[in-house]
């Protein structure tokens, strides 16, 4: 969905336009973030030549190479970072900061953004410049990412715990495993690069001082997710270990019941083909010589039972 937002001071409070005339109606000090959804074209371009800015289009914004993630000028800020979704995707979003103005690019709505909005509307004194929404955004987002942290910890537990449960060891928890592998791979880069985001802006001189000083507690909250991060893909290999382990002792069961099952049967094997010959043997003529020959095997097996016992292999 296309939206255009415009938030901007006005006697001290907060309040949002949604139409780009209202930059030409209030005065841009007062401007505090643009925040552009998915905009046209002709909308951008407008908004380019009003505030002299250039907007990257989006092959530019997910550009890896650093040169692209981070750019500065005499008088601007140009930094981009992704932003997971719910469902592990990554949005791209740029981040522009001219004139103490704010200004992101995005595709897709995300709950971090519209969390930061409310926080605004309940203490405006906190943002005094794009510089301060900026920050909040990007603490806020790490909070979340904090949430998706967390939720996956839980899930790695029921796994674990179906992992101890589950006696037929079904292939699904080896692809779980593997997904959450996929998932906290997709949170630490992410992690990483709203790091490398933030040590680049807390750099920068074009960043006011009490700004910096929020941002590096961003910068400290992001290094203890590594942490989280790191212990749950730990566990993850772990479990991962732990099934082929639970694979290999099952498979191993099976291999050993199917050797006893041989071992057993192999010596009535052997009475049943040394009387299956064709030859005279004295025991044709005897009398009970069929009873003596199934005799003969049901000692071997009991023999081969009680030996197996006494070794303990059963």
């Amino acid at each position: 969905m296309s939206e255009l937002r415009i938030f901007y001071k006005d006697n001290g409070r907060i309040k949002i336009s949604k139409t780009i005339e209202t930059l030409k109606e209030v005065p841009l000090s007062s401007c505090l973030w643009i925040d552009l959804i998915d905009v046209d074209v002709d909308v951008e371009s407008e908004l380019e030549q009003f505030l002299k800015i250039y907007i990257q289009e989006e092959e530019e914004m997910e550009e890896i190479e650093l040169s692209s993630r981070y750019m500065e000028t005499e008088d601007s800020i140009v930094a981009n970072s992704s932003f997971l979704l719910d469902s592990f995707e990554e949005e791209t979003i740029s981040f522009i900061i001219k004139n103490n103005i704010l200004i992101s690019v995005r595709n897709e709505q995300l709950r971090s953004f519209n969390e930061t909005v409310k926080k605004m509307f309940a203490n405006p004194r906190n943002y005094l410049s794009g510089h301060h929404v900026l920050v909040a955004l990007l603490e806020t987002r790490v909070d979340y990412d904090a949430d998706m942290i967390e939720e996956m910890t839980r899930e790695i537990t029921v796994l674990s715990n179906r992992l101890k449960a589950n006696e037929d060891l079904d292939d699904d928890i080896l692809i779980d495993i593997k997904e959450l592998q996929e998932k906290t791979m997709k949170i630490r880069e992410n992690i990483v690069d709203k790091s490398r985001v933030c040590s680049n802006i807390l750099r920068s001189e074009l960043f006011p001082t009490d700004a910096k000083a929020k941002l590096s507690i961003v910068i400290k909250d992001i290094n203890s997710l590594f942490e989280h991060t790191r212990f749950s893909f730990d566990r993850l290999e772990y479990l991962q270990d732990a099934f082929l382990g639970l694979i290999n002792l099952q498979q191993n069961k099976i291999t050993k019941t199917f050797t006893i099952v041989s071992v057993i049967f192999m010596p009535p094997t052997l009475v049943a083909s040394i009387y299956g010959m064709n030859f005279n043997m004295p025991e044709l003529g005897w009398e009970h010589g069929y009873l003596y020959a199934l005799g003969l095997m049901v000692i071997c097996v009991v023999v081969i039972l009680l030996f197996f016992r006494w070794k303990k292999w059963l």
